[in-house]
C-alpha cells in the first residue's frame, strides 16, 4: 500500500474527510512556503475543525425547528417601541443561557416578538448551543400525546430538558384546559433554574389566568418560576406585517390605523 493510500485509509478510520481531501494540496503549499511541521499540522486540523463546526451548526439549526430563519440584523429597531437595542445586544451575547435565565416577549401580533425569539435562538445554534423552537399549541399537543402513549417522562427529558434554550411561541392565542395548563406548568417547573426559556405572548400578565383555565393557583406558580431570573421586553406599536401591506397598497389605511390603536391599548 502506497503512502497516499495509507493516509486515505487512516482518514476514513478516524473520520477526517477534510484532512483526506486537502492534505496533499496543503502539503504542496507548505513545501513551497517553507512551513514548519507544526504549521502544516495546525492548518489541516483547523480545516477539519471548521468543517465539523459548519456541519454541527447546520444540524443544530435543522433540529431547532425554526419556521423560518430570522436574524438580529434584520430586526427594525426604529419601527418598534419598547425594544432597547442595547438590551438586545447584551442578550445576544447569550450569557443569559449560561445563567439559565428567561426572556419574556410581550406585545400584539406583528410587532416582532417571534422575530426576536428566533433571532436569539438562531444566534445560539451558531455558537453550537442546542436550541428548540415550538409553538405552545404544538407543545401541548405533543405532551398530551406523550401522556396517552405512556412516554411522558422520556418526552420531558428529551424534548424539554435537552435544549439549553427552549423557545415557546404564541402563549395566549388560545385558552387551555386544566390538563393543558398542568402540562405547561411541568415545562416551566422542570426548566426552572436548569435551562433558559424564551416565551412570547400577546397578553399582559394580568390576563394570563384566562389562558390557564382561570386557575389562579397554576397561573401564579407558572409566573413565579417564569419571572424569577427573567428579562421582560414589552413591545408597543404597530404590526410590522400590516405596515408592509399598507405600503404595498394591500391594506386600507383606516383599518391599519384602527389596528395600531388597538395594539397600543392592549399593552397598556
Amino acid at each position: 500500500m502506497e503512502l497516499n493510500e495509507k493516509i486515505e485509509y487512516l482518514c476514513k478510520e478516524l473520520q477526517l474527510p477534510m484532512f483526506n481531501e486537502f492534505h496533499h494540496e496543503l502539503g504542496n503549499r507548505a513545501a513551497k512556503e517553507g512551513w514548519k511541521y507544526s504549521e502544516y499540522l495546525y492548518e489541516v486540523l483547523k480545516l477539519e475543525a471548521d468543517s465539523r463546526a459548519t456541519r454541527s451548526r447546520a444540524t443544530l439549526t435543522k433540529m431547532a425547528g425554526f419556521p423560518t430563519i430570522k436574524t438580529l440584523e434584520q430586526f427594525d429597531f426604529d419601527f418598534t417601541v419598547g425594544v432597547n437595542r442595547r438590551q438586545i445586544e447584551e442578550l445576544s451575547t447569550l450569557e443569559f443561557i449560561k445563567r439559565k435565565e428567561n426572556i419574556i416577549l410581550l406585545g400584539q401580533s406583528g410587532v416582532g416578538k417571534t422575530h426576536l425569539a428566533i433571532a436569539l435562538a438562531y444566534q445560539a445554534v451558531q455558537k453550537r448551543i442546542k436550541a428548540r423552537f415550538i409553538t405552545i399549541s404544538d407543545l401541548i399537543m405533543q405532551m398530551s400525546n406523550a401522556k396517552k402513549e405512556k412516554r411522558y417522562d422520556s418526552f420531558i427529558r428529551q424534548s424539554i430538558m435537552t435544549p439549553s434554550l427552549l423557545v415557546i411561541d404564541e402563549i395566549g392565542y388560545f385558552p387551555m384546559s386544566k390538563e393543558d395548563a398542568h402540562h405547561f406548568f411541568q415545562v416551566i417547573s422542570k426548566r426552572y433554574e436548569r435551562g433558559a426559556t424564551i416565551v412570547t405572548s400577546n397578553l399582559v400578565f394580568s390576563q394570563w389566568s384566562g389562558i390557564f383555565a382561570n386557575d389562579k393557583v397554576v397561573t401564579t406558580a407558572i409566573l413565579d418560576r417564569l419571572l424569577h431570573h427573567s428579562h421582560i421586553i414589552n413591545i408597543l406599536g404597530d404590526s410590522y406585517r400590516l405596515k408592509e401591506k399598507k405600503e404595498e397598497g394591500m391594506v386600507d389605511s383606516d383599518l391599519y390605523k384602527f389596528k395600531a390603536k388597538k395594539s397600543i391599548k392592549g399593552i397598556n
